[in-house]
């Protein structure tokens, strides 16, 4: 019943924008901080960013800060995160989750409550 589904990757060239959405379900959404995760192949996963679906508390890991911005559409229980300036190695599975706790640059070293199956983001000329 609990579904993160994550959507909105693709291919796209350097420089380029995409954003990726992550639709949350079966579970109390606002009582969850939701994060960012992303998987290159070959390498361990990285945390990306996470919110509390509010609009101050928010972290982005150095690597995207400036370029990525998470958002939270409360009514459709939807976070957004917006790429922009894409780079080739921003190319990763990236994959959202939810855990029960605020978001702060300590979560995403933790583990999560749950997980959605992750879209493909390739950024290549």
């Amino acid at each position: 019943q609990v579904q993160l589904v994550e959507s909105g990757g693709g291919l796209v060239q350097p420089g380029g924008s995409l954003r990726l959405s992550c639709a949350a379900s079966g579970f109390d959404f606002d009582s969850y901080t939701i994060a960012w995760f992303r998987q290159r192949t070959g390498r361990e996963r990285e945390g990306v960013s996470c919110t509390s679906n509010n609009d101050y508390d928010t972290f982005y890991v150095a690597s995207v800060k400036g370029r990525f911005t998470i958002s939270t559409d409360k009514a459709e229980t939807t976070v957004y995160m917006q790429m922009n300036n894409l780079k080739p190695e921003d190319t990763a599975t990236y994959y959202c989750a939810a855990v029960r706790i605020r978001c702060s640059p300590l979560v995403l070293a933790r583990g999560m409550n749950y997980w959605g199956k992750g879209t493909q983001v390739t950024v290549s000329s």
